[in-house]
């Protein structure tokens, strides 16, 4: 038996409607009948966003609600753990932006598992039956062909096929999106945005890559070397970048140009990764609001520097770099 506590949240982005179920067990009867897929959707990224709209075309057809199947946390940060704790791949969205990013595509119904030790230990038949048949009594699933689940490893696309037959739903494959005759995928963005290619990341994502937060109260170095910063924890998701930024900043009535760190701000012996943000020629009070960070440039790596004199020197001409990228673009 799958354990937690279930429950179902109405969530509003942008003036639409969403619904996240937390847990199978919260399913009612409004959510059930549905079309779905299964998947990661880290960076809901063009190819994610073709298979949204399979799911679209499909739901409208039949006449029934949408539903996207994710988990938390995601399988491969979970089996990280177990090899190696404190270990955790790059993920490109937080699972708050993730669900910013379904819903602007027009996602009405998430469905959030927990990946745990209960939801691993399902077999695929097992899976079928809770989730997809007793759960969410789906009309059709759209999957990858390459899709694999359950802990037997037995669960493909064949295998729902021919359940599908037994318990009355139908399969799809999903379609495969080429930029550069080369497909689109979360592995391939992780790799453009370590190496700082941005713009090529964005073609891929359909948009530009950002991070957001709340700005919360730090150690206020920045404002004591004269650079005050906007500091919101990235979480216990590593970040798939890490350095200095040419950045623009969201969220604040108008978009002001910075620079950004991200790491561990070694310099002062920072125990967590944080993403802080000097925004230029800006004066106010930033404490609780939230704000998007669009990446433009990589100006360097993260530094250690043993005086702080020498990190406010740095500092400084990452901001002259910046000004100098920005008057560029």
């Amino acid at each position: 038996m799958l354990q937690g506590k279930p429950s179902i949240e109405e969530l509003l982005v942008g003036g639409t409607s969403m619904r996240l179920i937390r847990k199978y067990g919260a399913i009612k009867d409004e959510g059930r009948g549905c079309v779905a897929t299964i998947g990661n959707f880290d960076g809901v990224h063009r190819g994610h966003q073709d298979i949204l709209a399979q799911l679209h075309a499909r739901a409208q057809k039949e006449g029934v609600k949408d539903c996207v199947i994710v988990f938390e946390p995601l399988p491969r940060e979970y089996f990280a753990q177990q090899t190696e704790p404190g270990a955790s791949p790059a993920r490109i969205q937080t699972f708050r932006d993730k669900l910013e990013a379904l819903t602007q595509n027009g996602v009405g119904q998430v469905l959030c598992l927990s990946f745990n030790d209960a939801l691993r230990s399902l077999t695929a038949e097992q899976f079928i039956r809770q989730i997809l048949v007793d759960g969410l009594g789906i009309h059709h699933l759209v999957v990858g062909d390459d899709f694999r689940f359950g802990c037997d490893r037995k669960g493909d696309f064949a295998s729902l096929q021919e359940a599908g037959k037994r318990f009355g739903f139908t399969v799809e494959h999903t379609r495969t999106v080429l930029v550069a005759d080369e497909r689109v995928s979360s592995t391939r963005i992780r790799t453009l945005l370590g190496e700082g290619r941005f713009a090529e990341a964005a073609e891929l994502i359909g948009r530009p890559f950002t991070i957001s937060g709340r700005v919360n109260h730090g150690q206020k170095l920045g404002r004591q070397l004269g650079v005050p910063t906007a500091n919101l924890r990235i979480g216990r998701h590593r970040c798939p970048v890490r350095g200095v930024y040419a950045v623009r900043i969201h969220g604040l009535g108008k978009i002001w140009n910075g620079v950004a760190n991200v790491g561990m701000r070694p310099t002062v012996n920072g125990s967590e990764e944080r993403l802080e943000v000097h925004l230029l020629d800006f004066r106010g009070d930033l404490y609780g609001r939230r704000i998007q960070v669009e990446f433009i440039d990589k100006i360097r790596d993260e530094q250690k520097f043993d005086k702080l004199d020498d990190l406010k020197l740095a500092i400084n001409s990452d901001i002259v770099r910046a000004r100098d990228i920005f008057s560029h673009s």
